[in-house]
């Protein structure tokens, strides 16, 4: 099945240069252009697209709240937010993942991890490089009005299923959380999902921000 995919991005070059490297992958199809937050929405709805790269710093609607648009839309629940930015530490990390981003990539990422974030992502899986994941949690803790909102309960969760949040919080993959806990990798992604499922959040991304907002994952423990 071909995923396919929306650029959102107001310089025409970096667009292209997406365009291209996207399209010369027998399963990815770029299905749209756009150079607006507001356009990226309305391209969302209409394109049907499984992915959109999203820049944070475009004109008339940004891409925060073009993120937030779209996870807000029933409609547009299957489509997934991959954030690109040239500030991988922006402090907006955090803004974005509560919009529902379901993962940060800077704009200097390899042309084949790129690729397989897109795909990653388009599975229903997120996606954080360890510098994001510690932008993450520096907002977290210089942001009190975050660090005190509301919360989802964790009572539902098993012990291994805390166990897996912390570690999901810690930046692990399923692979290295497969390790540490002596599973096997499908056991682990399974845990994953069962915790988001429980919880009420999309994907992986959320997952963090759920960890440290309840204060049961800690910078640092």
């Amino acid at each position: 099945m071909t995923i396919r995919v929306l650029l959102a991005d107001d310089q025409v070059l970096v667009r292209a240069s997406f365009r291209m490297i996207i399209d010369s992958e027998p399963d990815l199809e770029v299905v749209g252009e756009a150079a607006t937050g507001g356009e990226a929405v309305g391209l969302a709805r209409s394109t049907r697209a499984d992915v959109v790269l999203m820049d944070i710093r475009m004109p008339d609607m940004d891409g925060l709240a073009a993120t937030r648009a779209i996870s807000a839309d029933e409609d547009l629940a299957g489509v997934r937010v991959l954030i690109l930015t040239t500030f991988e530490a922006d402090e907006n990390v955090f803004q974005a993942l509560r919009a529902g981003a379901s993962g940060f990539l800077g704009k200097g990422v390899e042309l084949s991890d790129l690729l397989d974030a897109i795909r990653l992502v388009a599975r229903g899986e997120a996606l954080l490089s360890p510098r994001a994941t510690k932008a993450l949690i520096a907002q977290y803790l210089t942001t009190p009005d975050l660090t005190n909102a509301p919360a989802p309960e964790l009572t539902s969760l098993t012990e291994r299923e805390r166990q897996v949040l912390v570690l999901v919080a810690a930046g692990l993959s399923n692979d290295a959380i497969a390790g540490q806990l002596h599973v096997s990798p499908w056991t682990a992604k399974t845990h994953v999902n069962r915790t988001m499922t429980k919880l009420g959040v999309r994907d992986r991304a959320q997952l963090v921000v759920i960890a440290y907002q309840t204060g049961f994952a800690r910078p640092g423990a």
